[in-house]
């Protein structure tokens, strides 16, 4: 009997782990002579020979029988995540100063009061310096317990002193995580709908924002109470489509670390996506030189020695990586250079790690990649890549996006001469946009557009072309139909086809007029 793999967690455990962790795990297991045959190492063994896990030929192989595996397993599990504490506790300071606490409470329960206190400040200096309040908190609980039920005479009033940390660290926390609870909550709203698309859309989302927003004074908020105020802003802005006070919001994101210099070794992924979502806003403000400057700053910040990369840390710098890169190229209008110098890294990069990213970044990724082909030309990659985003429909993830990519599949498909079903094509993206609800004014333009190619002769493309430009244009600023233009650029490419030319040669052109007009 073969079980699911995704479903076993130790299999897919030991499956994470680098070379270098499987030999301090080693070491760690038999760290006693005893160990050295230890049924759980040679089950170990086995499950990481396995290409994939097979539970029947696992009890061939590993000396463990039908009824003891679950529990052997359990424990392999077990020691696998107590040895990756022992090899990353020098490298994280939240793993360190849990086991101070523990440490702490060993001296305590030995009577050792004085001792015990001792490591506690040590440790509560440490948690100070990098605000981090709850293991903080949970330091003062530990003290006070101590001081409760053993007079130390450590300092007079200690009961007092005790009693006001803690009230100030619960209503740190509590401040903290009702900011942390709208970012995250804001987050999610984006990844279900998008940007606003209507008025009742904005009020809606103010209107929460407003509500959930907690009262606060600037400048008494600490490192993490700041940090989840401007990831709220940035995300409240961002799906308003208010793009310069979404600058605003990421830059004092980024500011916050250059403040805290210290913070990026501990808060490593948050400081990643700080440089993220300021690359992210100025690429949709179209900030040429302040993209290319900041993305430079990313790129080298990604090799200095301020912070440690985890596996979590690298995922992530996959994504923005590549994300702002691609950006990059669509800033520059050089889809052809894009498509030979980014995608086949990606691509390679994307398989490996596909087990550990979530279905969001992958259809964005997979979006962005269609545009990039289809900018260069190359339409059937184009229609390959959408078709990854438009096979999610359903998953109730970026909604907006999906309806862009049937749009832009059309448009692909119309370009490769793929004709033959475009009539039953157009009529189940016309079913999915009112299915969506996002039938809106330049979807409806570009679907009659599309769904009259076939009856307009080749001498009149290029009037229909002006025609249905024209029509556009003027949606270019308008607060909720703008959202279409940030999905695909098709002024760019209408102008490609009265033009005659290239797509990716006409945002060239845009690019370098702009960068002479900066100048």
């Amino acid at each position: 009997m073969k079980s699911n793999g995704e479903k076993d967690t130790v299999f897919i455990l030991i499956k994470s782990l680098t070379a270098s962790e499987k030999r301090g795990f080693k070491l760690y297991a038999k760290r006693f002579g005893a160990n050295e045959n230890a049924k759980y190492i040679k089950l170990f063994d086995t499950l990481d020979k396995m290409e994939t896990y097979d539970e029947q030929l696992l009890l061939k192989k590993a000396p463990v029988s039908k009824k003891q595996l679950a529990n052997m397993k359990a424990h392999l599990y077990k020691q696998i995540l107590v040895s990756l504490r022992v090899i990353y506790a020098d490298q994280n300071v939240e793993l360190q100063l849990n086991e101070q606490i523990d440490f702490a409470r060993i001296l305590y329960n030995k009577g050792l009061y004085n001792q015990s206190l001792k490591l506690l400040d040590k440790a509560k200096g440490i948690a100070q310096k990098y605000f981090l309040d709850t293991i903080m908190l949970r330091i003062v609980e530990l003290e006070k317990v101590i001081e409760s039920q053993h007079i130390t005479r450590s300092m007079r009033d200690r009961a007092e002193v005790l009693a006001n940390e803690a009230k100030h660290l619960i209503s740190s926390a509590s401040k903290k995580n009702s900011l942390s609870n709208l970012s995250l909550q804001l987050y999610g709203l984006y990844l279900k709908v998008g940007h606003v698309k209507d008025e009742f859309d904005r009020k809606l989302v103010e209107a929460y924002y407003l509500k959930n927003m907690p009262e606060y004074d600037l400048q008494e908020l600490n490192f993490y109470e700041k940090l989840y105020l401007y990831q709220a802003q940035v995300w409240f802005y961002h799906i308003l489509q208010d793009f310069p006070l979404c600058y605003r919001a990421a830059q004092k994101w980024v500011s916050l670390y250059q403040e805290h210099p210290q913070m990026k070794k501990v808060a490593t992924g948050n400081y990643l996506k700080a440089y993220h979502y300021l690359l992210d806003t100025l690429f949709y403000l179209q900030q040429y030189e302040r993209f290319m400057l900041v993305f430079e700053q990313f790129k080298e910040s990604l090799e200095n020695d301020d912070f440690k990369m985890d596996e979590n840390c690298r995922i992530l710098t996959f994504l923005y990586y590549y994300s702002n890169s691609i950006n990059y190229h669509f800033l520059i209008g050089d889809f052809t250079a894009g498509v030979n110098a980014v995608i086949p890294s990606l691509l390679k990069e994307m398989k490996a790690l596909r087990s550990k990213l979530d279905v969001h970044h992958v259809i964005v990724l997979h979006y962005k990649i269609a545009c990039l082909y289809f900018g260069s030309g190359d339409n059937l990659n184009a229609i390959k890549h959408l078709d990854e985003v438009i096979y999610h429909t359903g998953d109730g993830l970026r909604e907006d996006l999906q309806c862009f990519a049937h749009i832009l599949k059309l448009i692909a498909s119309y370009e490769e001469g793929l004709d033959d079903k475009l009539d039953q094509q157009i009529k189940n993206v016309y079913r999915f946009l009112i299915k969506m609800q996002d039938l809106h004014l330049v979807q409806q333009e570009m679907m009659n557009f599309i769904r009259n190619l076939n009856r307009i002769y080749d001498y009149q493309l290029k009037s229909a072309f002006i025609e249905l430009r024209d029509n556009l244009i003027q949606y270019e600023n308008h607060p909720y139909e703008k959202r279409a233009f940030l999905y695909l650029d098709i002024i760019s490419w209408l102008d490609s086809k009265i033009q005659g030319r290239p797509v990716q040669e006409v945002i060239r052109e845009k690019y370098q007029q702009r960068m002479v007009k900066e100048k």
